[in-house]
């Protein structure tokens, strides 16, 4: 299961991990199973097992137009099954269940994976948090399909600009530039990050319960040197000493990233896909 993977550097414990049938048993119309049978087959004409350099832009957009049509039927997803129970205050729940209330998983479905390329659809409930991570040598296409999500996501300066980072945990920390920082609400377009710019290292925040569905090319591969690595962000200001004020744009433009390990709460679980069966 690499597409479940590429979000923790080992797996995660068969205790998170558990099975939810989150995908209700639409009726499979012949009009969705076709949108995403072409979205399928786009992808497999579309990306290679080697990466960068990415594909040209026509066929981005190409792609991104056909990801735009899918919807919530096109993937078996039902809207209620999206609905949590969050929203009922601090003190509106029995205390001995508030824990476990506001400590909801997101949920991780994986539509198709291969050496090319990874669909997979990721489930929030409110409130949701997937961290800071990166996306080293990938092209990845995002769209929400139900509800509304932040996104802020930041790409390399280059050159590689480094500071020590003194009164930190980390021993080091490199300064990146904001490349989005902006609310999806459906209905909305496909996002698209590439290796080196869109915002390639970049966090998702429900705002609503949503759901976005992913296409990562080629997907996460440690041997391929396309390790997922999450990083913690500081404001500009806290290690621009000494570095001068070469840096094009405000400070609130850039921030210093530093690698941290993968999050103790990053909390998710596996569910089962069963929208419209894909003919590979």
């Amino acid at each position: 299961m690499r597409g479940y993977k590429f979000l923790g550097r080992k797996p995660f414990p068969q205790c998170i991990l558990r099975s939810r049938r989150l995908f209700g048993m639409t009726k499979k119309t012949p009009s969705s199973s076709y949108s995403i049978q072409s979205l399928y087959d786009l992808c497999k004409n579309t990306f290679t097992p080697s990466g960068p350099p990415p594909p040209h832009s026509q066929a981005i957009q190409k792609l991104s137009s056909v990801l735009d049509t899918i919807g919530l039927d096109d993937v078996g997803l039902k809207e209620e099954n999206l609905e949590d129970d969050r929203g009922h205050g601090l003190f509106g729940v029995n205390l001995f269940n508030r824990v476990d209330r506001w400590a909801q998983p997101i949920t991780y479905v994986d539509i198709h994976e291969s050496d090319s390329f990874t669909m997979c659809i990721f489930c929030f409930p409110t409130s949701a948090v997937i961290p800071l991570h990166d996306h080293p040598g990938m092209t990845v296409l995002s769209k929400v399909l139900y509800g509304s999500m932040h996104v802020k996501g930041y790409d390399w300066v280059e050159p590689t600009r480094i500071q020590k980072s003194k009164g930190t945990p980390h021993s080091s920390v490199r300064l990146a530039k904001l490349a989005v920082d902006k609310v999806l609400t459906v209905p909305c377009g496909t996002s698209v990050l590439y290796p080196n710019s869109g915002g390639n290292l970049h966090c998702f925040t429900a705002i609503t319960p949503c759901a976005v569905l992913d296409i990562l090319a080629p997907p996460y591969l440690e041997s391929a040197g396309r390790k997922c690595t999450y990083y913690h962000d500081y404001p500009y200001s806290s290690f621009a000493a000494g570095i001068g004020d070469n840096i094009e744009g405000k400070d609130e433009d850039y921030a210093w990233l530093a690698e941290i390990r993968t999050p103790d709460d990053l909390y998710m679980r596996s569910g089962r896909y069963t929208g419209p069966r894909i003919q590979t």
